[in-house]
């Protein structure tokens, strides 16, 4: 089995940068600290491809969304409780409690009844 890459700091810090602030590759290879111009886009898109920083990006946007979660959460719970509009309210609450896992039953049925018969005649 072959080790997997390390991560480089200019490639941690590129994959930080566009996570945390939402930059482009190019602008973020700059922060990053990657040559400005087109040998520094270069190296920065062909790093962006490689497994190990993949993998690595994955890591910190799924630390990312779970934090954002938390805040969410809250503003759901929030609105649920004090939205001005009870429209909103109601919305917000069927939102909780469908996340939590008491959304309405489906009650589409279908239900066939008799015989079916095909006859073909090819005579």
């Amino acid at each position: 089995m072959v080790p997997a890459k390390k991560l480089t700091d200019k490639q941690a810090a590129l994959v930080d940068i566009m996570v945390a602030k939402g930059l482009p590759p190019a602008k973020a290879a700059i922060e990053a600290g990657y040559a400005e111009g087109k040998a520094g886009y270069v190296s920065a898109y062909r790093a962006l491809k490689t497994a190990h920083v993949q993998q690595y990006m994955m890591q910190r946007m799924n630390e990312e969304f779970g934090i954002s979660a938390t805040l969410a959460v809250n503003t759901v719970r929030r609105l649920s409780q004090g939205a001005k509009s009870e429209y909103v309210q109601l919305e917000a609450s069927k939102d909780l409690l469908d996340r939590a896992g008491y959304k309405p039953i489906d009650r589409s049925q279908v239900q066939v009844a008799g015989d079916i018969k095909v006859s073909i005649d090819l005579g």
